[in-house]
């Protein structure tokens, strides 16, 4: 058997599989590459850079199983790979800790103007004036998703002395509860309420485009946006006209539509009360082992002839 991984598995990846199948270790291919080679593989590991097409999915013959180290599976034809028999699994708490401590951090470096306030002080500026930033504590913070990532922010942020707002249709009650949070089940009635905004969805056709506008025309004037979960789910356009105008006080953003070339965004050169950081949710050490063990895992208990708990889709 052969396997390939790509994208910058961590190594641990590679140890587990080789203990069954022979393993490549090959940077992120382009859509003709894989269709060149993914005939000599019997399961593809991959994290957010790869695309696993229909067409890739169509030309494989040996093609098992497809592993993604992470969460979201929107860079997979998960449909596809479910015509063809192919199992598609990911690694939904392997990465929680890092994408939830992230989405804090991306929060709180928004509030306080911390990248521009370093960046002054590298430049030899003390300019404490003009830096002025806001207190989290005692704000509403509304969670736009309540799995494992978003409930764990929530934790963390009802902690800190913030008050929780929900939207999530499909939250378990219990857990709303044990965050002392409120449940509201009509977006229309979740935009106007939040100082704080946190989106924790997969990227899907009824989650693209969800901050636009008009949503945030529904919005507090002065609210503040943090988009940790998936480029698209935050119009880019929209936002940047909200933040030149001064509606939105600021955002934070770790995804975007196109993460090969940042330079296509509508937010590219916005320094305005804007925080970027390039995808970095769930790079952490730590998040790194656990999602490649995990996926490994998973990936060797299949090609062994095994089912596995967390597939994403039924064969």
């Amino acid at each position: 058997m052969k396997v390939l991984i790509t994208d910058k598995c961590h190594d641990r990846a590679k140890e587990i599989l080789s203990e069954i199948a022979e393993v490549d270790v090959l940077p992120t291919m382009s859509e003709d590459e894989y269709v060149e080679n993914i005939n000599k593989y019997d399961a593809v590991m991959i994290r957010s850079t790869s695309r696993i097409t229909k067409r890739i999915i169509d030309t494989s013959t040996h093609l098992k199983i497809i592993g993604r180290a992470g969460v979201g599976v929107d860079n997979i034809d998960v449909e596809a790979a479910t015509e063809k028999g192919i199992v598609v699994v990911n690694s939904p708490c392997g990465n929680t800790i890092a994408a939830a401590e992230h989405t804090i951090a991306m929060m709180l470096s928004m509030a306080r103007h911390i990248p521009e306030a370093s960046k002054r002080l590298h430049e030899g500026h003390w300019d404490k004036k003009n830096l002025t930033g806001v207190e989290i504590f005692g704000k509403t913070l509304g969670v736009i998703g309540l799995g494992k990532i978003g409930s764990h922010v929530a934790k963390i942020a009802k902690a800190m002395g913030m008050n929780i707002i929900v939207y999530d249709p499909f939250a378990r009650e219990e857990i709303v509860k044990e965050l002392d949070a409120k449940l509201v089940k009509d977006l229309k009635d979740f935009w106007h309420e939040p100082d704080f905004i946190t989106i924790h969805v997969p990227k899907t056709k009824e989650t693209v485009d969800l901050i636009n506008k008009d949503t945030i025309a529904q919005m507090k004037k002065g609210v503040r946006i943090v988009n940790c979960a998936r480029g698209g789910v935050v119009n880019e356009k929209d936002l940047r006209e909200a933040l030149d105008n001064d509606y939105v006080a600021g955002a934070a953003l770790d995804v975007f539509c196109d993460e090969k070339d940042i330079t296509t965004s509508p937010l590219y050169g916005c320094e305005k009360n804007l925080v970027m950081t390039p995808h970095l949710g769930a790079t952490t050490y730590e998040a790194q082992i656990r999602v490649a063990e995990d996926v490994a895992t998973q990936i060797k208990i299949v090609l062994q002839g095994g089912k596995t708990q967390n597939a994403v889709n039924k064969i």
